[in-house]
């Protein structure tokens, strides 16, 4: 049965639904986590920063481990890294569900964790693997449609299973999914070898220490930038942090280098396809994560607005992302992913542009539709350019880029929210407030709304700053796609009829 799914034309559609269930199930994980966090914190009797380490835990732990994963896919075949990611994540939903202390479910968030970082990637590199070269940039819309569609579906799910069932149905809401992508998983792809078929018969060896480095290395960035702004930027655990991160990316880059199966393989960066999608694809999201942190505080902590209304406000947004992704990506495989990625970008800044110009008394007709010209141009510019990205690189690399991919959009994620909150509460101290976002969430003095607004504004500006970054590096010219890789037996992997990049 396998065997006839794996030769039939629609082996690629039966491929992405294995993978969509599993994707859809993470997305929405993570958005009905967030809602039950107050719940949480309140039968633990736990103050908010403690539980927000079920969000933080897990959160650095995914990015701490994708590269490490994404290698691990392509030396033993994404399918089993997968199965062994999806067991994983249903061990830590049930453990997390049945936790009778807070300090054990965030273990188990942690544990949930390192199976995401071994589904996210992975899942990708599947789907990328089961459409043709030329259909590249629609497999990757179509994974954004999914992501899209589970950031609107998450939220509402995780606040009716709280009403309902009480917090521990959204981790135990997470297994059906999971299991479910299994079973398809098994079902259609093929076993041994990876979909690509990339084993050889002289298999390399796993980077131990290059996981180790690159693990530590961003695991120390995390947590120095996420706490930067409530010690101080020059406080000495950040300085620390800092510190521990410079050196064991040094180290790292000196040992990727020599390593003879390295990781990471660094001299990709000298591809200038792959140079320019990389770096691009980091300033757009520094330039764009942060207003979906930002902007919940700005509508319910200064305009008045309830949870719900809140959270109705990103929906449209998110849609437009979720449609966007697929039209765009499937369209840059026709006509090349420069248009599309520079269109997005455009979009983008246009949306923050108008975000920054918000006032303390600002109505829903200002910030809704900059949300849906951010998010669509979010849609617009992530596959074309995570297409460009791919085209650089060797197939049997395709589990470590995907992994590095999902890698940039985390960190950038991360390091955008910190740097915002680090303007708007510096902002806010300067204008003689409390320089702290629970200033604005418990209601503050008054005036603290007015000060939180201009840090907004002065965050926002910050941003267009990164997304104009990204804006001038993918107007630059591109290689055709699959020009960039070096070796003429590869050209058999290249799409039937190539866009040319203008």
């Amino acid at each position: 049965m396998i065997a006839s799914l794996a030769n039939s034309p629609a082996f690629k559609w039966y491929a992405f639904a294995a993978m969509a269930v599993g994707t859809f199930a993470s997305v929405v994980d993570h958005g009905s986590v967030g809602v039950a966090l107050p719940t949480i914190a309140t039968h633990f009797h736990a103050p908010i920063p403690s539980v927000q380490w079920l969000m933080i835990g897990f959160a650095m732990t995914i990015i701490a481990l994708l590269l490490p994963m994404g290698r691990l896919a392509d030396l033993i075949g994404s399918k089993r890294v997968y199965l062994m990611g999806s067991v994983v994540i249903i061990a830590g939903s049930i453990a997390a569900g049945t936790s009778t202390d807070l300090a054990v479910l965030i273990v188990a968030r942690i544990l949930q964790g390192a199976g995401a970082a071994m589904t996210q990637g992975t899942g990708m590199a599947i789907i990328i693997g089961a459409f043709p070269p030329g259909e590249r940039g629609k497999a990757i819309g179509l994974i954004m449609t999914m992501v899209g569609t589970g950031a609107v579906a998450g939220p509402a799910l995780g606040g009716f299973l709280v009403d309902a069932f009480g917090w521990r149905a959204v981790f135990f809401a997470t297994v059906p999914m999971v299991v479910a992508s299994m079973g398809m998983t098994l079902a259609i792809l093929p076993g041994g070898s990876d979909l690509r078929r990339m084993q050889s018969v002289n298999q390399p060896r796993f980077d131990w220490l290059g996981a180790f480095l690159s693990s530590s290395a961003l695991l120390a960035l995390l947590l120095g930038i996420s706490n930067a702004h409530r010690v101080g930027w020059t406080a000495p655990p950040i300085l620390a942090a800092v510190a521990v991160f410079v050196t064991f990316l040094a180290i790292f880059i000196w040992w990727e280098l020599r390593y003879a199966s390295p990781m990471l393989e660094l001299r990709l960066f000298r591809r200038r396809n792959f140079f320019l999608g990389v770096t691009a694809n980091y300033m757009m999201f520094m330039g764009s994560s942060a207003v979906l942190f930002m902007t919940p505080f700005y509508l319910q902590n200064v305009l008045g607005y309830k949870p719900s209304v809140a959270g109705l406000a990103v929906v449209p947004g998110a849609m437009c992302m979720a449609t966007l992704g697929p039209l765009s990506g499937r369209l840059s495989d026709r006509f090349g992913w420069r248009k599309f990625t520079v269109a997005g970008l455009m979009l983008s800044l246009l949306g923050v542009a108008i975000l920054s110009r918000l006032s303390s008394d600002s109505s829903l007709l200002h910030v809704i539709p900059a949300l849906m010209m951010m998010s669509s141009g979010m849609g617009t510019f992530y596959s074309p350019n995570s297409s460009s990205i791919l085209s650089a690189v060797e197939r049997e690399s395709h589990g470590v880029i995907s992994g590095l991919v999902n890698l940039i959009r985390n960190t950038g994620n991360v390091v955008s929210i910190a740097v915002a909150t680090a303007i708007v509460t510096a902002t806010m101290g300067s204008l003689g407030y409390e320089p702290s976002l629970d200033a604005v969430r418990n209601g503050g003095t008054e005036g603290v709304g007015a000060a939180f607004t201009s840090g907004l504004r002065y965050a926002f500006i910050a941003m267009m700053g990164s997304l104009l970054v990204a804006l001038v590096l993918s107007a630059l010219p591109t290689h055709r796609e699959g020009q960039a890789r070096p070796a003429p037996a590869e050209a058999v992997l290249r799409p039937a009829s190539q866009a040319q990049e203008d």
